[in-house]
């Protein structure tokens, strides 16, 4: 396995961990937060893909 495979599991990992520390919380308003900022990066993300591209 090279490093940047590594590095993208771990990234992938660690994002899936703070989704379910924010669920197992039990706590409404820390995952609409969770859930909001997912949906502010993914679109921050795309916007920043189409302006660089």
């Amino acid at each position: 396995m090279s490093v940047h495979k590594t590095r993208g599991f771990l990234y992938n990992l660690a994002r899936l961990l703070g989704d379910y520390q924010a669920v197992s919380s039990g706590s409404p308003k820390k995952m609409a937060k969770r859930v909001g900022r997912r949906i502010a990066g993914r679109a921050t993300g795309k916007a920043l893909r189409k302006l660089f591209k």
